[in-house]
């Protein structure tokens, strides 16, 4: 009887801990699913594939990248906690409109940042390092030539990106990546109407950083987000005159 009575305590011990470890199982999955579709949606924004102003269906996107909509809406609800995304009510959720005051704030971290990132590569770039950087270029002029904004968009956050990967800065670039989150959008809605200024400042920077030259590739990256961003600037611009 004792034999018996420790054998069903055992199993029930056993099937207890079989409980548990399915449970933990689901939770990880969930979590890793969630996380999945946070770096997805990360990822839609800093390339410009939203703009800014533009809705979000939570049933629509889990459809696109099918999945349950339970790990798009947590992805949402942390886009949301990084300011990338506006939840007003599960039935409007929005892609933010950045006020000229804003992005004034974040050209001017970017700036200091962005200028650390072109600096420290041209301490460290390799001939491999200039010859991607002047890849991403290439294909963006082609971008630009043929209208495609979205790859444009995505080919200039790209040699942004490069440089804090060449000078070998993952924090940095982490901390970029959430000024992106917000600038991406908004690089994409004035992509085209920028024309040859969204591209022409980045071959300085690509000189200066062959050369070795920190002070020049800092400077150069540096015209480029003020300089190149004119266009960015006068839309928040006119937008505030006429609201």
């Amino acid at each position: 009887m004792y034999q018996a009575s420790s054998v069903m305590l055992k199993q029930d011990v056993d099937l207890r801990g079989i409980h548990r470890l399915m449970n933990d199982l689901s939770a990880l999955d969930h979590e890793s699913l969630s996380s999945t579709v946070y770096s997805t949606l990360c990822d839609a924004l800093v390339k410009g594939q939203f703009k800014p102003g533009d809705r979000l269906k939570i049933r629509d996107l889990a459809s696109q990248l099918g999945t349950s909509v339970t790990p798009v809406r947590d992805a949402i609800l942390r886009l949301t906690h990084d300011d990338a995304i506006v939840f007003q009510s599960a039935r409007n959720i929005r892609i933010p409109i950045i006020t000229k005051e804003k992005y004034l704030e974040i050209r001017s971290i970017r700036l200091r940042l962005e200028a650390l990132a072109a600096e420290t590569a041209a301490l460290t770039a390799t001939k491999h390092d200039v010859d991607t950087l002047i890849r991403i270029v290439a294909l963006n002029e082609e971008a630009i030539n043929s209208g495609d904004r979205l790859k444009g968009t995505e080919l200039n956050q790209a040699f942004h990106f490069q440089l804090s990967t060449i000078a070998q800065l993952p924090v940095l670039q982490g901390i970029l990546r959430r000024l992106w989150l917000l600038m991406g959008p908004l690089i994409a809605d004035a992509y085209i109407d920028g024309g040859r200024s969204m591209i022409d400042y980045h071959y300085p920077v690509i000189e200066a950083i062959r050369s070795h030259a920190p002070a020049a590739a800092g400077r150069a990256i540096m015209d480029d987000i003020e300089l190149g961003g004119r266009s960015m600037l006068e839309n928040l611009i006119s937008a505030a005159e006429n609201a």
